[in-house]
């Protein structure tokens, strides 16, 4: 296609769109953001030229959309090479003809210490209750103003300010879900409504369901936080717990004195002497060790569905 099939920056972005079509949605909406951006700013430079002729020499030297689309997707495969994780203990294990190899249950089961993701998702459960209170502050805290405020002439004002903010939140977040989770998610926020008047890009953005979805993100991630948490601490404390019982017991009976009562009680299911037997201790760690890593595969498991519930609240589609 030659510059003069798109009169209009609209069209040149709607071709850009085509040109992605199936792409990451996460690198479309980045795509079409800096395309936007550079368009309009190379337009106002040429205040002599009608938007047509002006956009004829723009896209000469930008590119074509399909030539802008071939170059992101080129580069987006090289940023995601480099910044892969170390495969995992399966991949690790394929033949050289391709076949996987037969890997233990066992190695597969305890590979998860060896995932980057699965320490990365584990500091993103601790992390989402803080930045989740945060959030949901911010949100209760600006619509309560905003509903507050809009009988004053202000009020519209701070409406916008205050949607803005959530989407900068939102691609602060998508940062840190990017780097905790893996999952893709954009690097340019949304382009800002290009209707010339005021209340009409008001309009826009009230009309825009990302600006609702943005909102509901980050009000719901005070629950999502809780649960992540509690679930994280529960299931890391009562393996940590009962390992740490196995190894106080067994010292024990290697006889080192520990100060203090290291014994263990199970509320009168057993006797003493036989909750401390060398035979339990061996089951209290052998039952942590699998409740650790439980846990481990579990917030792995979440990060991986909060990618995805992010992507899906947070990126245009």
């Amino acid at each position: 296609m030659t510059a003069n099939t798109y009169p209009t920056i609209n069209d040149y972005l709607t071709a850009l769109r085509h040109a992605l079509q199936g792409a990451d949605p996460a690198l479309i909406q980045d795509a079409l953001y800096d395309a936007e951006q550079h368009l309009r700013a190379e337009l106002a430079a040429r205040p002599q030229l009608a938007e047509a002729a002006a956009i004829v020499e723009i896209v000469n030297s930008y590119g074509a959309p399909d030539e802008v689309a071939a170059a992101y997707l080129e580069t987006e495969s090289r940023v995601q090479a480099a910044m892969a994780t170390p495969r995992s203990v399966a991949a690790k294990a394929q033949s050289a003809g391709g076949a996987a190899a037969d890997v233990g249950v066992l190695r597969r089961f305890f590979g998860v210490y060896g995932d980057v993701r699965s320490w990365t998702a584990l500091f993103y459960c601790l992390l989402a209750l803080f930045t989740g209170i945060f959030y949901f502050s911010f949100v209760t805290i600006g619509l309560t103003l905003s509903l507050g405020l809009s009988i004053l002439i202000i009020g519209v004002p701070f409406f916008v300010a205050f949607i803005g903010s959530a989407r900068l939140l939102a691609l602060v977040e998508g940062r840190i879900v990017e780097a905790m989770t893996g999952e893709r998610m954009p690097r340019r926020p949304v382009a800002p409504p290009s209707e010339p008047s005021f209340l009409q890009r008001v309009g826009m953005m009230l009309k825009d369901w990302r600006t609702w979805s943005t909102l509901a993100y980050e009000a719901l991630m005070l629950p999502l936080g809780v649960v992540y948490f509690s679930v994280t601490i529960t299931g890391l404390a009562l393996g940590f717990g009962l390992l740490g019982a196995a190894l106080a017991g067994g010292l024990q009976w290697l006889g080192l004195n520990i100060p203090g009562d290291m014994q263990v009680e199970l509320g009168g299911l057993l006797s003493g002497e036989a909750a401390n037997h060398p035979l339990m201790l061996l089951l209290y760690g052998v039952s942590g060790l699998i409740g650790v890593t439980l846990t481990m595969h579990m917030v792995r498991g979440i990060g991986r569905l909060h990618g995805m519930l992010a992507k899906r609240m947070l990126v245009r589609a």
